[in-house]
């Protein structure tokens, strides 16, 4: 019987779990959880709109390397709560905040008319054009500077200006400030508390990733035809399911 048990009871953690049922669990859900999060939200209006204005490649390069960087930092600090403590509280800690973003989300898309995207769109749209009002200035100015110095003075920035293009910096800083504190970064950080860390930061990676996508493809055209409202109704419904589920299964289970 012991001898049965003993692949049990000895299953690998961290990076040897990769594949294992934990890992799939965590990815799906993780995964699942970032679409129904980031379709229309404020990031994916970032990534839509540059994309207008920029070269896409570049728009989603700086995109997605701010989204990575905030789902491995936001899955190290779920990791970590486990540690300073008890399971329980982490695992309940995680349900309800699912069953809080759950309620929220389902009360917003009642109120929500039946149409298209949310205020966020003209958000970011306000946003990003008082930006280029002030750049037309700095780009002026910046001319004069580089024309009245010398030839090597040019080349140095031409080299700067290729090594990292202005769209990148504008589209990792935007994305990097506006995911921080988002919906979907605080799941993160619940799922990873009581997930598989690793199939977190590569579904969450992933998630971001295909949604970036899409932003960058459709454009503005996209992020106009998206429901927003239906958006919200499938991302609260999949929150309550998640807390239930945690509630259901106690803080033995995996979420």
């Amino acid at each position: 019987m012991a001898a049965a048990e003993l692949p049990i009871a000895h299953q690998p953690d961290g990076v040897f779990s990769f594949f294992s049922p934990q890992f799939s669990q965590a990815f799906a859900a993780s995964l699942s959880v970032i679409v129904v999060s980031e379709l229309g939200d404020k990031t994916f209006f970032i990534a839509a709109i540059m994309a207008m204005r920029h070269p896409r490649g570049i728009i989603f390069a700086g995109a997605i390397c701010a989204l990575g960087l905030m789902t491995v930092l936001s899955c190290l600090m779920g990791h970590a709560l486990p540690s300073m403590l008890p399971k329980a509280y982490t695992h309940y800690a995680a349900a309800l905040l699912f069953l809080v973003f759950g309620v929220r989300l389902l009360k917003d898309a009642a109120q929500m008319e039946g149409g298209v995207a949310s205020d966020e769109l003209e958000e970011v749209e306000a946003e990003l054009g008082k930006k280029e009002e002030d750049d037309p200035e700095k780009s002026a100015s910046g001319l004069k500077d580089v024309e009245a110095g010398s030839a090597s003075s040019r080349k140095e920035a031409g080299r700067k200006r290729a090594f990292l293009p202005p769209a990148f910096v504008q589209s990792f800083s935007l994305t990097f400030l506006a995911e921080w504190g988002d919906r979907s970064q605080i799941a993160t950080i619940a799922l990873a508390a009581a997930k598989d860390p690793f199939g977190v930061t590569l579904g969450g990676t992933i998630g971001h990733a295909l949604c970036t996508g899409l932003a960058v493809v459709g454009g503005r055209m996209l992020a106009s035809r998206i429901s927003e409202r239906m958006v919200a109704f499938v991302g609260g419904s999949l929150f309550l399911v998640f807390g239930l589920v945690a509630l259901v299964e106690g803080p033995g289970s995996a979420l």
